[in-house]
């Protein structure tokens, strides 16, 4: 296992980070903590969750049972001073999260507050912002984003608030490092100024999507990463499973994701059909499993921080951690490359 810098911090994580976001629905806490007791035995350092999960699927009976499991999994393992933990505030919308209100001053500190509660710490190495108030391109919102829609001054001043709160817990000792999730290259260039400006925390990290079949990251956020050090998260390495090529033709295996999440959260369309298809025929041709090329082309990635895999089996653990051993030949990469020039992005 290769371990990297989280931004310019010095907190030093393992580049394959586990997720947990199927931990209370999928897997049981027995299964959770047999996760974590491998993970962290072969080399995984870094957990990421959010007081959202489990998502598999999400709800108001379920909320922050994902916490919950990796508490009793801390208490019981005494491993959290060797452990980067992640998690996140979920944003607004949700009306069983604090009524669907935005993220502002007094919802961040309730949920940094029950965070820790819940998992049993009393520190976070690593707080994120879910989704911005303003909105997000992200979650399959591309093809109708309209920024034009957004209030300038409001969104500046969102912002502000949220950077200068978390600044404060950062001084109290609950929070280590900050970070974004499902942001854009405006917001995180707008914190990172901020944080000049001000004096406060330095943003880490960005955890959006990225996979071979969506590659948004690769254009404006790979120039902040580059020139900011904010390494990429990369959640949904494998398109919510897509790029294992189990729901080809239709196909919908008993106890996978998407007999739970009927279209994988909008990925399980017609248009990713045929690109899994030339991935498929990609790795077949160089004698490579789909997943394990799937992760290790993530991993290659030069603005790559962590993958983030998860698992609902020690199987599926133990084969995609295993992808931190491929190295892709030239060949591989300029067949990828191809099919990329093709299907852009079908997601």
């Amino acid at each position: 296992m290769k371990y990297r810098k989280l931004g310019r911090t010095d907190i030093s994580v393992s580049e394959i980070c586990l997720g947990t976001m199927t931990w209370g629905t999928q897997n049981s806490e027995a299964e959770a903590h047999e996760q974590m007791d491998y993970a962290f035995e072969n080399g995984i350092n870094f957990f990421d969750t959010a007081e959202l999960y489990p998502t598999t699927p999400v709800g108001p009976a379920t909320y922050g049972r994902t916490e919950e499991y990796i508490g009793t999994w801390l208490k019981k393992s005494g491993k959290r001073k060797d452990l980067v933990l992640a998690t996140k505030i979920a944003g607004s919308g949700r009306p069983h999260i604090r009524e669907g209100r935005d993220i502002e001053a007094a919802t961040i500190r309730q949920a940094v507050d029950a965070s820790l509660k819940r998992l049993q710490t009393d520190y976070l190495d690593l707080y994120q912002i879910h989704w911005p108030n303003r909105g997000t391109f992200h979650f399959r919102n591309s093809w109708t984003f309209d920024v034009s829609k957004q209030d300038r001054d409001k969104a500046a001043a969102e912002i502000a608030e949220i950077l200068e709160t978390l600044g404060d817990l950062v001084k109290e000792g609950k929070v280590r490092a900050v970070g974004l999730s499902n942001e854009s290259a405006w917001g995180a260039m707008k914190y990172l100024r901020l944080s000049e400006k001000k004096a406060l925390p330095r943003i880490a990290s960005l955890q959006n999507e990225y996979n071979l079949l969506y590659r948004h990251f690769d254009l404006d956020l790979a120039e902040v990463a580059h020139h900011e050090d904010v390494g990429l998260m990369a959640y949904s390495p494998l398109a919510a499973g897509l790029l294992t090529g189990k729901y080809q033709n239709g196909a919908r295996p008993e106890g996978s994701r998407a007999t739970i999440n009927k279209d994988l959260g909008g990925r399980l369309t017609p248009y990713q059909e045929p690109a899994v298809k030339a991935y498929i025929e990609v790795a077949a041709k160089h004698g490579l499993d789909l997943a394990q090329m799937a992760l290790a082309f993530c991993l290659s990635r030069p603005f790559m921080a962590a993958a983030i895999i998860g698992a609902t089996s020690m199987a599926q653990l133990k084969h995609d951690m295993a992808a931190a051993e491929l190295k892709l030949s030239n060949e591989v990469f300029a067949d990828i490359a191809a099919v990329h020039r093709q299907y852009p992005m079908p997601l």
